[in-house]
């Protein structure tokens, strides 16, 4: 286990960048989405949202809709590399946040990057991979786990998809929960886990900040039924952002988690698949917030941030 403690941007540290660039300022490594459901488009409304600068590096692209991914095609590794040694060279970062990568290579670069810039904190999304091809599956997390993880300082992923990959061979009665979670992942040298998604009774889902010894913080939601897009993209876009504008971890993510659910309170279906949130429900004119009366109907379901849980291998 890797035992480092990520040094979060302090006030001081905060006010003296905003001294010299106006805004925190967030490197952002993330595919494009042409749907706009998530990618750097996520990154970059979230993070306007709640008061951060994106400094978008594209990893890729994927091909999808509002229904699900097709394929996704890569840029190189110097691609990667070139575009972030570019913007980080001449802007002060604050915050690192990780979305998909795409390649082995590409997560070489951004670990080299990471190790770098020793003390900015490194926010890390793993999706749910299940549209991609297994071997690529299995290529992309044993690097993320080799490479990324022991960088990472906080990582964000659904109850089902981190279990699949950290814990595979679980074997409790009960499901694991937040602390367990968070304790396969800081044998990898992450000191600091966000698990969403978490069953409840009585139609609850539960999203909770861990470490191997505690919750750190936690934030229930009812069980609705809605399938919505890019939902962890923002929820860790918004992380990231607060972040680097000098919250602590706890109250960051509270508010990214509650800023989450008033873009999923008034998500909308451009499509004929899932519903995207809005990121912008802020900028909607006093009077004209969804009432419920027209469009799809969405609230936090089973779905909140990634499909339930199943058995498959990934």
């Amino acid at each position: 286990m890797t035992d480092h403690k990520p040094e979060f941007p302090t006030e001081t540290d905060v006010l003296d960048a905003e001294d010299a660039a106006g805004l925190a300022c967030v490197l952002s490594f993330n595919a494009n989405d042409p749907s706009g459901a998530g990618g750097l488009t996520c990154d970059a409304t979230a993070m306007a949202s709640v008061g951060a600068h994106c400094m978008p590096v594209c990893t890729g692209a994927y091909v999808r809709d509002t229904t699900s991914i097709t394929d996704f095609y890569p840029l190189d590794e110097e691609a990667v590399h070139d575009q972030a040694r570019a913007v980080a060279e001449d802007v002060p970062v604050q915050v690192i946040k990780v979305g998909f990568v795409g390649t082995p290579e590409s997560l070489a670069v951004i670990a080299e990057l990471s190790d770098d810039y020793d003390g900015v904190p490194v926010v890390a999304y793993m999706p749910n991979l299940s549209w991609w091809e297994d071997d690529k599956i299995d290529a992309y997390l044993d690097a993320f786990r080799e490479l990324l993880l022991p960088q990472t300082s906080v990582l964000v992923g659904h109850h089902s998809t981190l279990r699949r990959w950290l814990l595979p061979e679980w074997s409790g009665e009960r499901n694991p929960g937040p602390r367990d979670i968070a304790k396969a992942a800081a044998e990898l040298g992450v000191p600091y886990t966000l698990v969403t998604g978490l069953p409840l009774p009585d139609q609850h889902i539960d999203n909770a900040l861990a470490s191997p010894e505690t919750v750190l913080a936690h934030e229930k939601f009812e069980r609705i039924e809605a399938v919505f897009a890019g939902a962890g993209d923002t929820l860790t876009a918004a992380l990231a952002a607060l972040l680097a504008t000098g919250m602590d971890l706890p109250e960051a993510t509270s508010e990214a988690l509650h800023y989450l659910d008033r873009c999923l309170d008034e998500g909308f279906r451009p499509g004929m698949g899932q519903v995207i949130p809005d990121r912008l429900f802020w900028a909607l004119p006093e009077g004209e917030e969804s009432d419920g009366e027209e469009g799809p109907e969405v609230h936090p379901g089973a779905d909140y941030f990634e499909v339930p849980f199943n058995e498959t291998k990934h």
